[in-house]
């Protein structure tokens, strides 16, 4: 059995750490209010935006012109780009080896075909990086506050490979946040649009009929850019609302953790600290004994 310095020690290093996840919990507490904010500010406008690029690339179809277009173009997908967001920090759970386990699935269900990666966050670049993965692009420690300039920049390279014909469909996978207690992985196909891009549970086979002053194939030279961008800045807010909402989670159970092993080394302790009290009576009563006799 340990003894009761040991003991002490132990306790004192544990409640060390369960001071460090109670403030890590609070930390996160108050980043994922801002974080949430932010997502659903971003979310009306991005499904909204897609639904309607939906109904215009319909109408672009009927263009004289619409063979020409890279956005009307459907072609066989032998290149692939992958847009892979992670965090850049652990002590979130599980919530990096699921994306990393989705991934992989990703890569599974499309052998034979050439990926690509477009990676955001740390995590995802190391494991990547360890297995010789595919990267285009990376960008770390952007997450801390994404901005709308950070998804230009990742977006521009991604859009003129595609224009160029080098990537024949764009996907995005990231965490979407749905609440403190739950995070949806998502994998999207940002390109080609797909007809079936407008939200789920609104009516899909009743476009809706826009008079359009440009002609649609000039509008979706100029709003199709614009919708990557706004696609890969919502799935950043998305995945640091997440973040949080996880690490948030995780540090909670940190801490109930780390009092159930306190409470545990505690009555170890009292045990040991009793034991030895009494077998210091025991002595004094036998050396008692022994003078009296």
């Amino acid at each position: 059995m340990p003894s009761l310095i040991d003991l002490r020690r132990r306790i004192r290093s544990v409640k060390n750490t369960q001071q460090i996840t109670k403030a890590m919990k609070m930390v996160s507490a108050a980043k994922l209010r801002r974080a949430q904010d932010r997502v659903i500010a971003a979310r009306p406008y991005a499904n909204l935006m897609r639904e309607m690029l939906v109904d215009l690339v319909d109408a672009a179809q009927s263009d004289p012109n619409a063979a020409e277009s890279p956005w009307l173009t459907r072609r066989e997908p032998k290149n692939i780009d992958l847009i892979f967001i992670t965090s850049d920090k652990g002590l979130a759970g599980a919530f990096n080896s699921n994306l990393i386990k989705a991934s992989q699935r990703f890569f599974g269900e499309h052998q034979g075909k050439e990926l690509s990666l477009t990676i955001i966050g740390r995590k995802g670049r190391d494991f990547y990086r360890r297995r010789h993965g595919k990267i285009r692009a990376e960008y770390v420690n952007i997450l801390n506050r994404p901005s709308y300039d950070d998804a230009r920049t990742i977006a521009e390279g991604i859009i003129d490979r595609y224009r160029a014909g080098e990537t024949d469909a764009v996907y995005l996978l990231n965490n979407e946040f749905k609440s403190v207690m739950m995070q949806k992985l998502s994998v999207m196909q940002l390109l080609p649009l797909a007809h079936d891009g407008r939200e789920q549970g609104k009516d899909q086979a009743q476009p809706k009929d826009y008079i359009y002053e440009q002609s649609p194939i000039e509008m979706l030279n100029l709003l199709m850019p614009r919708y990557v961008e706004v696609a890969i800045f919502r799935a950043m807010l998305e995945t640091v609302a997440a973040e949080h909402a996880a690490r948030m989670t995780a540090m909670d159970k940190a801490s109930t953790n780390a009092r159930e092993v306190i409470d545990t080394l505690t009555r170890n302790m009292n045990r040991v600290r009793q034991a030895a009290i009494t077998k210091e009576i025991i002595e004094v009563v036998s050396g008692a004994a022994s003078a009296e006799e």
